[in-house]
């Protein structure tokens, strides 16, 4: 484990965000990508996957050999001083925060954040789309990265985010990605399997108070169960049940998102916020449909953005106090 790597590489990027001198380690991802892509293109399954190795194997001999040159030079202490601020570049959680707040004066700028089609949507889907976007990627910028780090250090950082690098570009099911995206969109499931369920379980214990909800008019899910005489008269927190009762909810109605993993943190918002997320989606054209989360409001406001925002100083208090316990052990 490397909580001490985590915890500076974390407060670095809460701090300074992007290091917007050089070059990001995501572009440089991107340039390859797009250059196998140019060069070596085919409607194959196999060519998807010599992308994916080559890339992967790439980053991970570069990151490595950057511990073991690091190792030679400078001393333990600096080693991990140079190594965290590297690492923070894995971590987004500073530039998605400042993204999805600037959706509330700038909606416009929602194309820059999401895959799905942005012409027409209304005031209310570009806000439920931010909503989306922030809840997704506390998994796949935040928790993720940090959780690939503290388990194998800096390598293991940069071959999670060469992976869900390679799911953003290649991987939709379309005609052209179909096939030569498959491999690095079946590979980023199964990386984001358990970070994406610890970001949901994060969602529900940093919400202090969910909101309540209704039913909305079509909804199948099940109404907010109230809570009798009989179970009062047992001396459980009405705030324990209330946690127990959204845990099951999101865990039943997580998986009915099309992805493995998006389904999880987006319910656990949208029961977190009192608002319904998902629903069909268009992209490249195409309505895709997807399950509706969550029994609240379906006109979602720009309130709901800054209040799905309040959860990122929470978060950020239990991960350093975590991070802090880890180092200290």
């Amino acid at each position: 484990m490397y909580p001490l790597l985590g915890l500076i590489a974390y407060v670095t990027d809460h701090i300074f965000g992007e290091f917007r001198f050089i070059r990001h380690p995501v572009i440089l991802m991107g340039d390859y990508i797009k250059w196998f892509e140019r060069r070596f293109y085919a409607n194959s399954i196999l060519r998807g996957i010599i992308l994916t190795l080559s890339l992967l194997a790439l980053v991970y001999a570069l990151s490595y050999g950057f511990i073991v040159f690091l190792s030679e030079l400078t001393s333990p202490n600096l080693q991990v001083w140079i190594a965290s601020i590297v690492a923070s570049t894995t971590i987004a959680s500073k530039m998605l925060y400042d993204s999805v707040k600037e959706i509330i004066t700038e909606p416009k700028k929602i194309a820059y954040l999401v895959s799905r089609d942005t012409q027409s949507l209304s005031p209310s889907d570009i806000n439920k789309a931010a909503i989306e976007t922030y809840a997704e990627n506390l998994s796949d910028g935040v928790i993720a990265p940090l959780f690939y780090l503290l388990l194998f250090g800096l390598p293991g950082a940069f071959v999670y985010k060469a992976i869900n690098t390679l799911d953003s570009m290649v991987g939709y099911r379309n005609e052209r990605y179909e096939k030569f995206g498959k491999f690095s969109a079946k590979l980023d499931d199964v990386a984001n399997f358990i970070p994406a369920r610890i970001t949901a379980v994060l969602i529900v214990l940093l919400t202090p108070e969910p909101a309540p909800t209704s039913s909305s008019k079509g909804s199948t899910h099940e109404s907010t169960p109230t809570y009798n005489k009989s179970v009062a008269k047992q001396r459980i927190p009405k705030s324990f049940i209330i946690h127990h009762s959204l845990f099951t909810k999101v865990f039943q109605n997580g998986k009915l998102h099309p992805s493995p993993n998006a389904g999880y943190p987006i319910c656990a918002m949208a029961y977190a916020l009192g608002i319904r997320l998902g629903g069909p989606t268009s992209y490249f054209g195409k309505i895709v449909p997807k399950a509706y989360f969550g029994e609240g409001r379906e006109n979602i406001t720009t309130q709901d953005i800054e209040n799905a925002l309040k959860l990122q100083p929470r978060l950020d208090i239990v991960i350093i106090l975590l991070l802090i316990t880890g180092a200290l052990i």
